[in-house]
């Protein structure tokens, strides 16, 4: 099985989730008259598409594992890699199995640059597979995105003659019989709105990244940096239970994948180590312009970087291997949520943490029709 992590042991630990009691096991009982906890929703079903397939498996091995180390037993189908390519490169999906009455958690990496597929053959793979089960009876359809692209189109850009597509994207899951959707962080929580007659969990990394970061709590010499409006709620959050400092920055574009740091809104006295919070890794034009800042007008002398999402362009590895070699950038943390490629998994300074576990802990809850929020600390 494919893994794309070089870092972190994608435990329950390491993202803030509670013990395993916090896991529901099909012979749980949760209240005095020990009633026996039976998911209504029908057997669980796991599937991948095939992008999505390195997901699907870790997540299904790891809801075995916790099966297993029970005794208890439940019956958990998983059926991998269900899309494929006609010759004239239309998709079909064809189910290997019985699905009527199943709780189906589709997974698929709608980015997944190790591939060969762009987002838009993703999507649609998605949509049939969706389909293909809500046709073949399944009782519902939670479709496990990882990632969600066109986060970034949830509105038009000022004064340009353009479709808000993050809306159709919704309505098209709509359409194709999808009843609610888990992802990872995505860009912008307007997103929410757009599914707003089903269901939505948007995983938060706030927990991974207290964690991740712990060594540095309290520390008077650490600032937490925003890049930009867009991560300043996050940052705030990690600052106030890291009890350290907070920077904003503020950034325009000139033009597509450029941006230029025009001011950063905070104290640095005394300041020599930044940690820069964002969602994402693009082209990381904003990370270079943002460290050059830091270190050369603010006076840090350590960067750490973490991101949800690292998208894999062409560009980016250089820009971040220059400034590890000239600004001292000294960590770069994401998550498997995009399959991370050869060249950026090799570098030394660059670590990925698998998203396996607390998709399984979340897979887990919705299945049971449980709260998902409650499973971490953080909130």
């Amino acid at each position: 099985m494919e893994t794309t992590e070089t870092r972190g042991d994608g435990s329950a630990e390491h993202f803030g989730l509670e013990s395993d009691a916090a896991f529901v096991y099909p012979e749980q009982f949760f209240d005095e008259q020990a009633r026996r906890i039976e998911s209504k929703n029908g057997p669980l079903l796991i599937a991948g598409c095939s992008s999505g397939s390195y997901m699907a498996q870790q997540v299904a091995e790891c809801y075995a594992r916790h099966l297993a180390g029970t005794g208890r037993d439940e019956q958990l189908v998983f059926l991998d890699c269900i899309d494929e390519r006609f010759a004239d490169t239309e998709t079909k999906v064809r189910l290997a199995g019985h699905v009527g009455g199943a709780d189906v958690f589709l997974f698929q990496a709608l980015l997944a640059p190790d591939r060969g597929f762009a987002v838009n053959d993703n999507y649609l793979s998605l949509l049939i597979a969706a389909r293909a089960f809500r046709e073949h009876g399944a009782n519902r359809v939670t479709a496990v995105l990882p990632y969600l692209p066109y986060a970034r189109q949830d509105k038009p850009t000022k004064f340009q003659r353009e479709p808000t597509t993050a809306k159709l994207m919704a309505d098209l899951s709509r359409t194709a019989g999808i009843d609610r959707v888990i992802s990872w962080n995505p860009h912008s929580d307007q997103i929410h709105g757009f599914y707003a007659d089903m269901p939505v969990y948007m995983l938060d990394p706030l927990t991974m990244f207290n964690r991740e970061f712990a060594e540095f709590k309290g520390r008077k010499e650490v600032i937490a940096v925003a890049p930009d409006a867009g991560a300043t709620k996050l940052v705030m959050h990690f600052s106030r239970e890291m009890e350290v400092s907070s920077a904003i920055a503020s950034k325009f574009r000139p033009e597509q994948e450029e941006a230029i740091i025009t001011d950063i809104i905070g104290d640095f006295r005394g300041k020599t180590i930044a940690i820069i919070l964002d969602d994402m890794i693009a082209s990381a034009g904003t990370v270079v312009e943002l460290v050059r800042e830091l270190v050369t007008n603010k006076g840090v002398q350590q960067v750490f970087l973490a991101a949800s999402h690292n998208l894999c362009l062409p560009g980016t590895r250089r820009r971040l291997e220059e400034l590890h070699a000239d600004y001292n950038l000294k960590r770069v943390v994401v998550t498997n949520s995009i399959p991370q490629t050869a060249e950026f998994v090799e570098l030394p300074f660059f670590s990925v943490h698998s998203l396996a576990e607390v998709f399984c802990h979340t897979v887990n809850r919705v299945h049971y029709s449980r709260s998902v929020s409650e499973v971490f600390r953080s909130r």
